[in-house]
């Protein structure tokens, strides 16, 4: 960040009075900038038994399979942006059971929430930012191919739960290698 979103004029990174973390403070009028994770809300659908996922049309990861999910939009709810995110990617309308897991990816600023979801009527297609969906049973996901490590823990997690049919919350972390650990 260079310029102050309020006035226009240059912004410096300092500690403000009462914090304790840099921020981009405006040199004229002050304003403090702050810089929030972001939050990706989607679903793990499910139909008959098989998981949908969607092949990715963008970058990153283009041509690489993933959970429908995306970046939730102000004035939505985490429920609202999976649910529009699944319609966006997979063109799929779902009912929605529930919080699933929560992964926070602190060396991106991320935080991903997957809710756990059934198709509401079977249908599925592939929106502008998928190649393909397709429905998978747990022996055929295709995990050399999994887009990110969030989608591949939370199927992992959800394959384990799907066999002991007891599905609970999981929140978990993934840190990159090189990453201090605060």
């Amino acid at each position: 960040m260079k310029y102050c979103s309020t006035c226009g004029q240059p912004v410096e990174q300092r500690i403000p009075e009462g914090d304790n973390r840099h921020r981009y403070v405006c040199v004229s009028c002050e304003t403090i900038h702050y810089q929030n994770p972001r939050i990706v809300a989607g679903t793990v659908p499910v139909w008959e038994g098989q998981i949908l996922l969607c092949k990715r049309a963008i970058e990153p990861r283009y041509g690489y399979w993933t959970l429908p999910a995306g970046f939730m939009e102000n004035a939505e709810t985490t429920m609202e942006a999976a649910a529009r995110e699944t319609r966006e990617e997979a063109l799929a309308e779902v009912t929605i059971h529930g919080l699933y897991s929560i992964i926070d990816v602190p060396h991106i600023n991320q935080v991903h929430m997957f809710y756990r979801a059934t198709l509401t009527d079977g249908q599925f297609g592939a929106g502008q930012e998928s190649l393909e969906s397709k429905l998978f049973t747990p022996d055929d996901i295709p995990w050399d191919e999994i887009s990110f490590p969030t989608v591949r823990k939370t199927l992992e997690l959800f394959l384990k739960d799907m066999k002991s049919e007891s599905y609970g919350v999981h929140i978990k972390d993934i840190r990159h290698p090189m990453a201090k650990k605060g």
